[in-house]
């Protein structure tokens, strides 16, 4: 995801910065080269040598060490940098870039580069909610410079409140974001994961395989690439990706009802969802007892969300899914024209190592001129970046 990707990382002094070391971790993982500037304050929480170790670089400590660099440090560091993020920012180091003061290796740095700055702030409640500090963080946001704002919780001076450091894991998703290419800015997906439980009784129900893995994937995605998201989602124990509305719902009908709600005012439609095609004609609003050997379910047809959206008059962009387990190229071709669709990505669920309750996946896209094209196994969040990278072409091209 940040192969090859030059990130520095500033860690100014709190004890939040232990987090940092997490998000380093995150980040060569990634692939990303990284390459650590520490304030004398960090220092005393964590030392230079753990993020050494972990980035394989040497930390930046000071702002003139000319006996072990033959470059101006921060100048060298600023023009290769791709993204900067300080985590933790401190207050301090907020307003001394608010205020254009450059008086360390931090500070100079992040005056110097071209590159996008996110800020990571932590600090106590009140220094977080005082005045000034608001007033610097929106004069360097209304100058792009980019922010993750902080969670509530118990901080470590006792208090309880705004300023604890977000997870590396949100500054994470917020690195990828900044360095996401932004063509899908200004539209609205809406996308939809997951199974769907059709009840039998208070207890049982009518579901599949999917763990809306795919669909999540998608919307993350979709976010990252500058998408107002709107994630549609039957029940599934996965986290709700970062800057996207979720709505849940349980049922094909209670899904039908809030996508039809949604359509008019969206772009694109991602139908990513194993919507169960069947449902009991009754719920028993009782336990059904078994005090018989055999019984019978009666179901009858849940409504085809996707044929009904495919048959509007005037619709979104339409990217339906197809889980096959045979005959995958005919059956994904005669749903994409029977639905009348944009586009359908289909894949084999029979197999163990793609499909359902996996990371991974391979598909094949089919598009409504007769074109397809075959993504071989890739994690699902490579396969979400891969499809959206197609709705976008044809979005501009349409």
């Amino acid at each position: 995801m940040l192969k090859n990707k030059q990130i520095i990382l500033g860690v100014s002094g709190g004890i939040a910065a232990y987090k940092s070391v997490e998000l380093l971790r995150l980040l060569t993982k990634a692939g990303a080269d990284v390459h650590v500037i520490m304030t004398r304050s960090a220092q005393e929480f964590v030392t230079p040598l753990t993020f050494q170790a972990l980035s394989s670089n040497a930390v930046h400590t000071e702002l003139f060490n000319l006996l072990s660099e033959q470059k101006i440090g921060h100048i060298s560091l600023a023009d290769r940098a791709d993204l900067f993020i300080v985590a933790p920012a401190t207050a301090n180091v907020i307003g001394k870039i608010a205020g254009g003061i450059a008086d360390d290796m931090l500070t100079t740095t992040i005056m110097a580069t071209k590159a996008p700055v996110l800020f990571a702030p932590a600090m106590n409640v009140n220094m977080y909610k005082n005045q000034i500090y608001q007033e610097n963080e929106q004069k360097l946001r209304r100058y792009g410079y980019l922010f993750e704002a902080p969670v509530s919780g118990s901080l470590a001076c006792g208090w309880e409140g705004e300023g604890k450091l977000a997870s590396p894991e949100a500054i994470f998703e917020s690195a990828l974001a900044a360095l996401t290419k932004k063509d899908l800015t200004g539209r609205k997906i809406l996308i939809t994961a997951g199974p769907t439980r059709e009840e039998i009784d208070p207890v049982r129900y009518i579901s599949n395989h999917s763990s809306g893995k795919m669909g999540y994937a998608l919307a993350r995605c979709a976010r990252m690439r500058g998408a107002q998201v709107i994630l549609v989602s039957g029940p599934t124990s996965l986290m709700k990706p970062a800057g996207v509305t979720l709505v849940e719902v349980t049922s094909a009908m209670d899904m039908q009802r809030e996508v039809m709600a949604q359509v008019a005012e969206c772009d694109v439609i991602i139908k990513a969802a194993a919507v169960a095609d069947y449902r009991p004609s009754k719920r028993s609003s009782s336990k059904i007892k078994k005090d018989v050997d055999c019984t019978a379910i009666e179901l009858v047809k849940n409504p085809d969300i996707l044929a009904t959206l495919g048959n509007m008059d005037r619709r979104p962009f339409l990217v339906g899914f197809a889980a096959e387990t045979n005959s995958l190229k005919k059956n994904a071709s005669k749903k994409l024209a029977e639905k009348n669709l944009d586009m359908i990505v289909a894949n084999d669920v029979s197999q163990i190592d793609a499909g359902f309750n996996v990371d991974n996946n391979r598909a094949m896209i089919f598009f409504k001129d007769g074109r397809n094209v075959e993504c071989p196994l890739m994690p699902k969040k490579r396969l979400a970046d891969v499809i959206l990278g197609y709705i976008a072409v044809e979005l501009l091209e349409g």
